[in-house]
């Protein structure tokens, strides 16, 4: 996987199954080596005896060069990847080529990849864009925006394959306190392993449920997902299911014959595996093409609550449950371990700093071992809840900031049942400072900043009715004080003039025209949102939401003065499709274009279908529209 690219780094992300020693990663300019480098040298975790994730991050002396076509190959055992993975190349190539912009005019985005979801898989017609084009024609990044795994819902066969991986690549086996399980291995043969994880899951007196909940005093599941059955459970289920979402392999590798339920399934159960197993083995047979995807495309990522359980940190009160219980505390702390090393790592891997990686691999398989009190574990876990550093940017023009609105939240301080905001004063203010001097910004939020007002109205209601978690009410906002900073951060004289918003998570696609009200000089904001990259929302609800959206919350309603927004005036895009709906139901990729100035030239989606939907801008088409003279009654047919 490449993943970061700038004028002086390349970073190069693989999973071998035997150590590095003799491989070699190597950059070239057409014919010329610009940089080379062992891989023994690159930074590496063993993860179980046949798994090693090795982050190759490359420099270059004087710089490599920007806006031209550059090429990588990593040699392993003096054989090419053109040999090792044949399929991993695009016609005509002999190692993966790829560019380093100097400008980001051209960003591919999107979140929400549910592996079982009944759609198409949006990133396999896009490796089949690429297939077709010139590389100037390529996106110059891919920014996914959030839930690249889920591990609170997992469908049985997925789970079957993950254990088998497991026992395949040998993953470190875990011990866990306070738990009904006593390691990881165990849940090979628990009888709740499968299907009925909920009774394995950690739950609490309730101290963030509605009113009546708490004066009963009632248990309440911590992880308020209502697909736990198969939630992930170790570190080890977390890393094998990002490499069965990302790799071929994993599944060329594993036999879910092997491994057994342990349990007999319902006729209710056995419909619902079977239609899960064939939504499988269609995403199965996608994988080559991710696979070659992920290899040319620099690719950045940002977690959302999914990659580690639904409604993660939606609350104080959910805080103190889950971080409190040393089961669910470890659950959360192996997603975000996993996470670190899939994706964070190589987001920005100078964010690091030596001590952390001496920390980790520390834990790693070989040193710490098959040990029930495995202290270098426990302080990793330690170290990955306490970190605060998540968040970074890219520096090309305009600069790209990518934001964590899951781990540095503005807590409630008037209810512990009420949604904290995405994001603190201190994380907003070097968000802030982040934007000085620059001119214009892509900001990557995983949330919109500028959602589906009627949508916020339902999950405020479901906030006064002390059930936030059945709306999944988090949005900018929610909170009164992330709110009222953010749109400050806006107004701000020296903050840029352009900003552009790429962001997901709600299942559905659409573009808004943002200006502040009464004032003359206002920044231009775009709110671009593309959601999911094989996921939708369910029909005719969204539907529903929409009509009371354009109904209730139209730029002239005296409704709007009712939110926090109403200094801004958003003017819905409509996308060109049949109808007058403005919010798109489909499993896409978001495709922006950028002016120089770093306003939108071209707002797409590429459909998993193959489809083209533009959100064109309606003043602009008005501007240039030409003007029709007036017919000259004199004048002859």
């Amino acid at each position: 996987m490449l993943r970061r690219t700038t004028q002086h780094e390349v970073v190069v992300w693989a999973v071998l199954s035997t150590p590095p020693d003799k491989g070699t990663l190597s950059v070239f300019d057409d014919q010329t080596l610009l940089a080379a480098m062992p891989l023994s040298s690159a930074q590496q975790f063993r993860a179980g005896k046949h798994a090693w994730v090795v982050l190759a991050h490359l420099r270059c002396a004087h710089g490599f060069p920007l806006d031209v076509p550059l090429r990588y190959d990593i040699l392993l055992d003096q054989k090419p990847l053109s040999e090792w993975i044949p399929d991993l190349l695009y016609e005509g190539e002999r190692s993966p080529h790829f560019v380093i912009p100097s400008q980001a005019n051209h960003l591919a985005h999107g979140s929400c990849r549910h592996p079982h979801h009944q759609c198409d898989d949006a990133l396999v017609t896009l490796d089949d864009k690429l297939a077709n084009e010139e590389i100037s024609q390529w996106p110059d990044m891919l920014i996914m925006s959030g839930d690249q795994i889920y591990a609170d819902d997992v469908a049985t066969p997925m789970l079957q394959r993950i254990r088998a991986l497991i026992a395949r690549l040998e993953l470190k086996n875990e011990y866990f306190d306070a738990a009904p399980i006593a390691h990881c291995r165990e849940l090979d043969t628990h009888p709740d392993g499968y299907l009925n994880r909920t009774k394995l899951l950690p739950a609490q007196r309730a101290r963030y449920g509605s009113l009546f909940e708490r004066l009963k005093g009632r248990a309440l599941p911590i992880f308020t997902s209502q697909t736990t059955s198969n939630h992930l459970i170790s570190f080890a289920e977390h890393f094998a299911m990002y490499l069965l979402v990302w790799s071929p392999e994993a599944w060329r590798i594993t036999n879910t014959a092997s491994v057994a339920l342990n349990r007999t399934l319902t006729p209710q159960q056995q419909s619902r595996y079977q239609r899960e197993e064939q939504a499988l083995t269609e995403f199965q047979h996608g994988l080559p093409q991710v696979r070659r995807l992920f290899a040319h495309l620099a690719t950045y990522m940002i977690f959302d609550d999914h990659d580690i359980t639904d409604d993660w940190n939606i609350t104080v009160g959910w805080e103190q449950a889950a971080y409190q219980q040393p089961f669910s505390r470890r659950i959360i702390g192996n997603g975000l371990f996993a996470y670190w090393l899939c994706q964070g790592w190589g987001n920005d891997p100078k964010q690091f700093d030596p001590s952390f990686i001496t920390l980790a691999t520390a834990s790693q398989f070989g040193q710490s071992g098959d040990d029930p009190n495995d202290s270098a574990h426990d302080a990793m876990i330690e170290t990955l809840l306490r970190f605060e550093h998540w968040h970074y940017n890219v520096p090309t023009t305009p600069c790209v900031v990518v934001l964590d609105t899951r781990t540095r939240r503005w807590r409630s301080e008037s209810s512990m049942n009420r949604p904290s905001g995405l994001m603190d004063w201190e994380a907003l203010m070097d968000f802030q400072h982040d934007l000085l001097k620059h001119d214009s910004a892509v900001i990557v939020s995983a949330a919109p900043m500028f959602g589906v007002k009627f949508i916020e109205v339902l999950q405020r209601i479901a906030i006064w009715l002390g059930k936030p978690t059945i709306v999944d009410a988090e949005n900018w906002m929610a909170h009164p004080g992330s709110a009222n900073t953010l749109l400050s951060i806006f107004r701000h004289q020296r903050t840029p003039t352009n900003y552009v918003i790429l962001s997901g998570d709600v299942h559905y696609s659409f573009a808004y025209d943002i200006r502040i009200r009464f004032r003359t000089n206002s920044p231009r904001l775009w709110q671009i949102t593309a959601s999911g990259f094989k996921n939708n929302f369910p029909e005719p609800l969204l539907s529903i939401c929409e009509w009371c959206d354009r109904i209730l919350f139209s730029p002239r309603s005296p409704f709007n003065w009712l939110t926090k927004r109403k200094r801004m005036r958003i003017d819905r895009r409509d996308p060109d499709t049949a109808g007058p709906k403005r919010l798109v139901n489909a499993s896409a990729v978001g495709l922006v274009t950028l002016q120089p100035d770093g306003s939108p030239h071209t707002i797409s989606l590429l459909t998993a279908d193959g489809k083209t939907i533009h959100f064109p801008d309606k003043k602009a088409a008005k501007a240039v529209e030409p003007s029709i003279p007036p017919l000259d009654p004199n004048q002859a047919d």
